[in-house]
């Protein structure tokens, strides 16, 4: 006899007392036989389905850990919204504001218990729409000072072609 047939020998046993469909096998309550009870009657030791875990999870639609998350993705579309508009129209305080407050409550979305993964997701989106947006105004206002920078030194006096040497 081989080696793994004696392995296999010895583990049947435990496997058998693991099947799913054993015979004459009794209720966990001791009763003989279930009883039917009507509609709903054994749904306790039905296994929950995923829409019904979420549903009565604490952080599911009945709570402010769901809708919080949904509301705040408006901020975050509007943001994706003023990528059209010109810059010199975005505000640096309030696209600063928003990045700093981003990135602020997607950390502490990681530390509070229960840990909100879908409210720290749309912090962490709508920093990085602030620091796209903060990064656009600041481009523009470098071109500006730049365009401000040539037009001066395009309209300073001229050097004189020949200049009069002063005399010794």
């Amino acid at each position: 006899m081989s080696p793994t047939s004696t392995l296999f020998r010895a583990a049947r046993p435990a496997f058998r007392a693991r099947t799913f469909f054993r015979p004459n096998q009794q209720p966990k309550n001791g009763a003989r036989w279930q009883s039917t009870g009507g509609p709903g009657a054994g749904a306790a030791e039905a296994p929950e389905s995923w829409a019904m875990k979420f549903w009565k999870s604490e952080k599911g639609p009945k709570t402010v850990h769901f809708w919080a998350p949904m509301m705040k993705w408006a901020l975050v579309l509007a943001g994706i919204s003023d990528f059209a508009r010109p810059a010199e129209s975005l505000s640096l305080t309030q696209n600063a504001a928003l990045t700093t407050t981003g990135l602020i409550w997607t950390r502490w979305c990681l530390i509070i218990k229960p840990k909100n993964y879908f409210l720290a997701a749309v912090n962490f989106f709508l920093g990085i729409v602030g620091v796209v947006q903060c990064t656009r105004i600041a481009m523009y206002h470098q071109s500006v000072k730049k365009a401000e920078e040539n037009e001066t030194s395009k309209t300073e006096t001229p050097a004189l072609v020949n200049p009069v040497k002063p005399s010794p």
